[in-house]
């Protein structure tokens, strides 16, 4: 599995392009495509990576990706299972910037949504207010005309373009044009989100990557802009988060679970990424 550029005939020959998945992973690979995509969780959970942004997804959730931004959501690994019952419910909109006809959004009256797309090659997020802002839209657009669906996403754009609830993922501008030299991606970010609970080390990703360690770890930054062990830390606290929020299990349980050896090590890192300690963490959910 590599880093790839998806270009289907399907999504290459439309303008918008709308799909609806029920099953678990949604990607199977750390990909990028040519299309902006509008990404709206109605059901799962688990670790979503966009650029170099390591977050959790939730339902309700809602992401804007720009053209050629690599990206990939993966569900929980309980969501693989052969016993699993946990739904997924997934609406995704692929479109070209002229969708609704070439250069619309270089007029005035659409200077917000033409902002707003400039942004989204760093991915982004909106927040909990807009998904019942939008939700009836995003159903509903799927039974509609093509006419009737390039209308609404436009008003779908509009309303996006106007909220504050909205973060920017990426922490810098990470679009891909070529698959050069980053082929082996794929496979260390499939390893470490299936085995982030396991010991994971340098040498063990490296080999995987067929590098040395020392190539590897100049590879890894170059690609994600971040280290190896940052990212590691980055999956196994976003996945320490989850299982604060929707389990019970005591803090030196999660602390085991997500792999790491040691308490104080946990706290730690768990502070540095998500400003707080995983008791006051919990507590405030």
């Amino acid at each position: 599995m590599k880093l790839i550029l998806k270009n289907s005939e399907s999504a290459a020959n439309r303008r918008l392009n709308i799909t609806k998945k029920e099953i678990p992973c949604l990607d199977s690979s750390w990909h990028y495509h040519a299309q902006y995509e509008l990404l709206y969780i109605s059901q799962s959970n688990g670790i979503r990576f966009v650029g170099d942004n390591v977050s959790q997804f939730f339902p309700g959730d809602l992401v804007l990706v720009g053209p050629y931004l690599p990206h990939l959501w993966r569900n929980d690994v309980s969501f693989y299972k052969e016993d699993n019952t946990n739904k997924v419910k997934t609406i995704i909109l692929k479109f070209t910037k002229d969708f609704i006809g070439e250069g619309t959004f270089n007029n005035p009256e659409f200077t917000e949504i033409n902002h707003m797309l400039e942004q989204s090659k760093y991915g982004l997020y909106f927040g909990k207010s807009m998904s019942p802002k939008v939700h009836s839209d995003l159903v509903s657009i799927l039974d509609l005309s093509p006419a009737a669906q390039s209308i609404k996403l436009l008003d779908i754009l509009c309303k996006l373009s106007l909220t504050e609830d909205v973060k920017v993922l990426s922490s810098s501008d990470m679009r891909q044009y070529t698959t050069e030299s980053s082929q082996r991606i794929d496979d260390v970010i499939k390893y470490v989100s299936d085995n982030y609970a396991g010991n994971i080390s340098l040498n063990d990703v490296a080999e995987i990557a067929c590098m040395t360690t020392n190539s590897f770890c100049r590879f890894f930054k170059k690609i994600t802009n971040k280290s190896f062990t940052q990212f590691l830390n980055e999956v196994r606290v976003r996945n320490a988060s989850r299982l604060l929020a929707q389990e019970e299990l005591p803090i030196s349980e999660v602390c085991d679970v997500v792999g790491y050896k040691s308490i104080t090590n946990f706290n730690r890192q768990f502070k540095q990424i998500m400003g707080t300690t995983p008791k006051a963490y919990r507590l405030a959910i």
